[in-house]
C-alpha cells in the first residue's frame, strides 16, 4: 500500500529530517549521488579521449562538450526518478526526492543554457573559468525560488544595510546592482560588437567612420546600460554630479594618460589621418594599421608581431603615413660599379631589372642616377614606385638586386669592394745576435 506524501515544513527542517520515515529517503539520495559521480568520473576518460583527438572539431566538438556538461545531472535525475519509484513502490516517503527532481532538473537546463551561451561568445581562458561560479549562482537562485525561500534570503539581504546620509545601502542594492549591470554591460558589448560586425561589411563607408561609427555606438551603449541600472536599482541619477565632480579630480591627478588616449582615439578616427590598413612608421614602428583601439592602434610589421602604440603618442609625435595621400612610394636602390665599366650601360641594365619586377609601377617609370664618384667606384642609384606598400618593401629590392647581379655577371660589370695601396717608405732591420 502507497504511502501518501506530504509536504515538506521548511520552518522546522531540522525536526522534518530527524524522522525516521525520511531515513530511507535519505538514504537512497546519498546513495544515488553516489552512483551518480561514479559513472560521470566513469565517462570523463571517455569524453577526454574524444575531446582530445584534433581530428574532432566543428559542431561535433560542441555537442561533445555539451553531453559531457550533462553526463551527471542527467545521471543523477535517471537515478532520483528510479529510486523514486522504488521507495513509493515499498510505502516509503518521498517527500526529499519530490524536492530534489525539480532542483537537479534545473540544474541541468542551468548548465545547458550557460553553456550555448558561452559558445555565442568569443572563446577566452577566463569566460571558460567563469562558466562554473555563473552556473553555480544561477542555480542556487533558482534552487532558493523552487524551495520557497527566496523572500527570507532577500529580507535578512536587505536588512544587512548602512546609512551614509540619506542613502541607505543594504547587501540586497549591492548584489542587484552587480547582477544587473553584470547583464546589461553584457548585453551591451554583444550589441555593440553586433553593430560593428555589420558596419565592418559596409563598403558604403570609409575604414575611418566605420571605426568612428563602431567606437561611439559602444561608448553610447555602454553609458545607457550603467544610467539605466542605476535608475533601475532605485539610485538617485542627480547624485552622479558629485561622483562627476570626484572623476574631475581623478582625472586631474592620475587619468590624464587614459583620457587623453582615449580622446585621442576619436580625434584620430574622425580626421581620419590614420586609417586601417595605412602603412605607418612611428619612431623605430614600422608597419601595418591592424585596428583603432579606444586606447591604442595595433600596428603589424612584416615579422607578425603586432605592436600597440597609444593613441596619444600619435597625436603628438610625427608619423610618416606612407599610404595617407598617395598609396604610390619610392624606393631608392643604391648600387655600385667598378671605374672599368660603363655607366651608361649599367644604368641602361638596372632599368630593364626593374621593369622585370611587376610589383613597380610603369607610370611613373623607373630611372637611374649617377650620383657621384666614391673611393672604390662609380655610386649610381636605381629609383622605383610601387603602389602596395602593406606588401613589403625589402622583397622589391632583394628581387631587382638579384636580376642585377645576374645581368651584370653576364655582360661582365664588376661590383668592386675596397681597396687600398700600401707604400712602403723606410725598413729598418733589426738584428740580433744569437748569443
Amino acid at each position: 500500500m502507497k504511502k501518501k506524501a506530504t509536504s515538506f515544513n521548511y520552518s522546522d527542517w531540522w525536526t522534518e529530517l530527524s524522522d525516521a520515515r525520511l531515513w530511507p529517503e535519505l538514504a537512497v539520495m546519498v546513495a544515488v549521488i553516489g552512483i551518480a559521480w561514479g559513472i560521470s568520473f566513469a565517462v570523463e576518460r571517455y569524453f577526454v579521449v574524444l575531446l582530445g583527438d584534433k581530428s574532432v572539431t566543428g559542431l561535433r566538438r560542441t555537442a561533445l562538450r555539451g553531453v559531457h556538461r550533462m553526463v551527471f545531472p542527467f545521471s543523477l535525475l535517471i537515478l532520483l526518478l528510479v529510486g523514486r519509484a522504488g521507495l513509493e513502490n515499498f510505502g516509503q516517503d518521498v517527500r526529499l526526492i519530490d524536492l530534489a527532481v525539480p532542483v537537479v532538473l534545473a540544474l541541468m537546463i542551468i548548465r545547458f543554457v550557460v553553456f550555448i551561451l558561452r559558445r555565442s561568445f568569443r572563446h577566452t581562458q577566463a569566460l571558460s573559468a567563469w562558466e562554473n561560479s555563473i552556473t553555480a549562482l544561477i542555480w542556487v537562485a533558482v534552487t532558493l525560488h523552487l524551495l520557497g525561500l527566496m523572500p527570507p534570503v532577500l529580507s535578512a539581504m536587505d536588512d544587512l544595510a548602512i546609512q551614509l546620509g540619506d542613502s541607505r545601502i543594504s547587501l540586497l542594492a549591492v548584489t542587484k546592482l552587480l547582477l544587473f549591470g553584470a547583464i546589461a554591460l553584457v548585453v551591451a558589448f554583444r550589441l555593440s560588437d553586433f553593430i560593428e560586425y555589420q558596419l565592418m561589411k559596409t563598403q558604403t563607408l570609409t575604414p575611418s567612420l566605420r571605426v568612428g561609427f563602431a567606437k561611439f555606438g559602444k561608448f553610447s551603449l555602454i553609458t545607457l546600460a550603467i544610467l539605466l541600472v542605476l535608475d533601475g536599482i532605485g539610485i538617485d541619477l542627480t547624485a552622479l554630479t558629485v561622483f562627476g565632480g570626484a572623476l574631475g579630480v581623478g582625472i586631474g591627478f592620475g587619468l590624464q594618460r587614459i583620457t587623453s588616449n582615449f580622446i585621442s582615439g576619436f580625434i584620430l578616427v574622425f580626421d581620419r589621418s590614420i586609417r586601417p590598413g595605412d602603412v605607418i612608421s612611428v619612431g623605430d614602428s614600422f608597419g601595418w594599421v591592424q585596428a583603432l583601439r579606444a586606447r591604442y592602434v595595433v600596428i603589424r610589421n612584416r615579422d607578425g608581431v603586432d605592436t600597440l602604440i597609444p593613441n596619444e603618442k600619435l597625436i603628438t609625435s610625427d608619423v610618416i603615413n606612407w599610404s595617407y595621400g598617395d598609396r604610390n612610394i619610392r624606393i631608392k636602390i643604391p648600387i655600385q660599379i667598378s671605374y672599368v665599366d660603363d655607366p651608361e650601360q649599367a644604368m641602361g641594365i638596372m632599368i630593364e631589372a626593374a621593369k622585370a619586377e611587376p610589383r613597380i609601377l610603369g607610370d611613373p617609370e623607373p630611372v637611374c642616377r649617377l650620383l657621384g664618384f666614391g673611393d672604390n667606384g662609380i655610386n649610381l642609384e636605381l629609383r622605383v614606385w610601387i603602389t602596395d606598400p602593406e606588401e613589403g618593401l625589402n622583397n622589391v629590392r632583394s628581387s631587382v638586386n638579384l636580376i642585377i647581379w645576374r645581368s651584370f655577371k653576364k655582360k661582365g660589370i664588376t661590383i668592386p669592394y675596397p681597396q687600398r695601396d700600401v707604400h712602403v717608405q723606410h725598413v729598418t732591420e733589426n738584428r740580433r745576435d744569437d748569443k
